[in-house]
């Protein structure tokens, strides 16, 4: 798969200038970051002039607001400045080396191992000083950066990087989440840091992490001539005597180095580095200087310091002074990022064309027989083995009594608060499985899946809203909102999607970026609420089953057998859509309304799971592949097999959940994520292959 830049219509272009335009240019950004840091220290929960900066720093001002502009507000910018010229700069090359208008420490999950580093640190209890702990988000990140660049190859416009990169984020972050839940108190924080601040409580932090940048900085503009050349091609750079893997290794080091100490000063600033290149970049076709990297990557430092801090102005200019305090900064940029990868995606052509259907294979009636009477079996297994194991064991008798009525106090109490857990998560897994199998074949993208497409994000930000400004919410609640968020992004995912047909790179980039808003959303919700509501929603997010009742899972239960009889009677035309284009049109059938029909259906189950069960990723795309390989490609067939996998497999991470670290618990979320994302990381290397 591919994606290329559109090119523009052809007309007339100025030559690009000298240099001393590019040192112009430059100034005028000097001159911006000035302007925004200035504006920067003058914002606070009290707002102090630039004169009673310039008091402060001079010492005529009031020891008081003396005390607050120096050990507050100037490090505050100070640390903007680091951060956002850091991460600039790493995008710079990183996007360079790769060939990569998508590399950036977000895409790479550097910022994702970091923060698995450090929560690792944290829950083993170790208190390390700031530059120790800089060396462990350092190794973490660079870890994450290698397996992403080596499973996702080079090449320029392709989305296999971003891909692989999300898929190792969510897996990496899922761990980190499992670490908070089960040490709350050890971790305590972290998460806060997780969003990303450039509050600063003093120098000591940006004056530690000042050696590591310049270090990085100057590694970086001494091997520039190296950079340009990889950014030529491997070949190019080996007949102009370039070491290309040496080169490479040591920029993709000294970038995650810039990332890791821009992490553990400020926590994961988001898509700083994946938004200021590109805005350098058109500078190069009008200014010389900027066309090689020792003239971009001072601008792409400049401009990442000028998000920054216009990110973080933006945000205590809009907000009330007392809120704004507990927004992060990271908050903002991960929305203005979202929006600009949604952008990215749209603008660019996407040269893939949706994808090949699998090869045609048609195992006999027997095979698809067997292999569904042994999935029965399994999951009824699945099914005795949740409801009679736990914090407390139980026996077939005690279930018979239960049914019966005739149970003790203590066998009714655990029996009324597992089964319904045990229904949910079957309810759940089977319910994201359809809808994965009803996206992937309209879409005809074996990459679609509603957590990768931001569907789940949205039912996710809807269910969270309600449960952090309602906290007595019920199942139908919570279900009706998590319905409601998932329909509004599916609208804008599959509508700016649309144009060509679906095709699997804009597709799954748009839906990557919608899912980056959501996300930014969802912690904005969290930090602002109040500290139960918040673990009752990180609780949620997880993927838990815990507290829930028979009431909370009949909305899944009662759209999980729609959504069965709808795919089985439109089987014929589920078969066909999946096909190509024409087919269907030739044979009379009307391909946008039963696209969409089948995209309704798919929103509405994916919803109803986030809201019975939490968001619980992967499974609907393991589960329909799977099913496809085992019983081939009708969807009479795939579609029960897929429904049963889906159940066993989050009814299995529900029960390991519950029993593997009792008396404490995993949600069902948190489990699935990381069985899938070794998964969909081997359909990389497959499809690479």
């Amino acid at each position: 798969m591919a994606v290329t830049a559109t090119k523009p219509a052809t007309r007339p272009s100025a030559a690009p200038t000298s240099r001393p335009g590019a040192a112009a240019v430059t100034a005028a950004l000097v001159v911006l970051v000035a302007a925004l840091a200035v504006w920067d220290v003058t914002q606070g929960t009290a707002d102090v002039a630039p004169g009673a900066v310039w008091k402060a720093l001079t010492g005529q001002a009031d020891p008081s607001d003396a005390s607050v502009v120096i050990s507050s507000r100037l490090p505050r910018a100070a640390a903007g400045l680091l951060v956002g010229a850091a991460l600039g700069i790493a995008g710079g090359v990183l996007q360079a080396v790769s060939r990569n208008v998508l590399a950036s420490p977000d895409t790479l999950a550097v910022n994702a191992g970091s923060y698995l580093a450090l929560g690792v640190a944290g829950a083993t209890g170790l208190s390390l000083p700031l530059f120790a702990s800089s060396g462990i988000a350092f190794a973490g990140g660079l870890a994450a950066a290698a397996v992403v660049l080596g499973l996702s190859g080079l090449g320029t416009g392709t989305v296999r990087l971003v891909l692989a990169g999300t898929a190792l984020m969510l897996g990496l972050n899922s761990l980190t989440q499992a670490l908070l839940l089960l040490f709350p108190e050890r971790t305590e924080g972290l998460f806060q840091w997780n969003e990303g601040s450039i509050s600063q409580n003093g120098f000591d932090g940006v004056l530690q992490m000042l050696p590591v940048v310049v270090i990085g900085l100057a590694g970086l503009l001494l091997t520039t001539r190296k950079i340009d050349a990889l950014a030529l091609g491997d070949d190019a750079a080996r007949g102009l005597g370039v070491p290309v893997r040496a080169t490479r290794a040591a920029v993709v080091v000294l970038a995650a180095l810039l990332s890791a100490a821009a992490v553990t000063l400020a926590g994961p600033i988001g898509f700083v580095g994946l938004c200021a290149p590109p805005l350098v970049r058109p500078l190069s076709r009008r200014f010389r200087g900027f066309a090689r990297s020792r003239g971009s990557l001072p601008a792409a430092a400049l401009t990442g310091a000028a998000l920054v801090l216009g990110s973080d102005v933006l945000l205590r200019a809009l907000v009330p002074q007392d809120v704004s305090v507990a927004v992060p900064t990271g908050t903002v940029t991960s929305l203005v990022g979202a929006v600009f990868l949604v952008g990215m995606a749209i603008r660019l052509r996407d040269t893939s064309g949706a994808g090949a259907p699998d090869r045609l294979r048609v195992p006999s009636r027997a095979v698809f027989l067997a292999t569904v009477a042994v999935l029965v079996v399994v999951l009824a297994g699945v099914t005795v083995a949740g409801v009679l194991i736990g914090d407390s064991t139980l026996l077939l008798g005690d279930v018979s009594n239960w049914l019966q009525g005739r149970a003790g106090r203590a066998v009714s109490f655990v029996l009324d608060t597992r089964v319904p857990r045990v229904l949910a998560a079957l309810a759940a897994g089977a319910a994201l499985a359809l809808s994965g199998t009803l996206v992937q074949a309209v879409t005809r993208n074996p990459l679609a899946d509603p957590s990768v497409l931001g569907v789940s994000g949205g039912a996710g930000l809807g269910a969270v809203l309600l449960v952090t400004t309602v906290p007595t919410a019920g199942g139908w609640g919570i279900a009706g909102a998590a319905f409601a968020g998932a329909g509004v992004t599916a609208v804008v995912v599959f509508g700016l999607a649309a144009r060509g047909g679906f095709r699997q790179n804009r597709l799954v980039l748009v839906g990557i970026g919608v899912a980056s808003g959501t996300t930014a959303l969802i912690s904005l919700l969290i930090v602002l609420t109040d500290p139960f509501n918040a673990t009752k929603a990180l609780t949620w997010l997880s993927g838990s089953t815990y507290g829930r009742s028979l009431p909370d899972v009949v909305p899944v239960a009662l759209v999980l057998v729609a959504g069965l009889v709808f795919a089985v009677v439109r089987r014929t035309e589920l078969d066909l859509v999946s096909l190509d284009e024409d087919t269907p049109r030739l044979l009379g059938l009307r391909l946008a309304p039963g696209r969409l029909g089948f995209l309704a259906v798919g929103v509405l189950l994916s919803a109803t799971a986030v809201a019975c069960a939490g968001t619980i990723g992967f499974v609907g795309l393991v589960a329909p592949h799977a099913a496809r390989a085992l019983v081939g490609r009708r969807h009479v067939r795939v579609v029960p097999v897929a429904v049963l996998l889906g159940a066993v497999l989050v009814g299995t991470a529900d029960l390991l959940g519950r029993t593997v670290i009792a008396p404490a618990q995993l949600g069902a979320g948190l489990m699935t994520a990381v069985i899938g994302t070794p998964y969909f990381l081997y359909l990389l290397i497959r499809s690479r292959r």
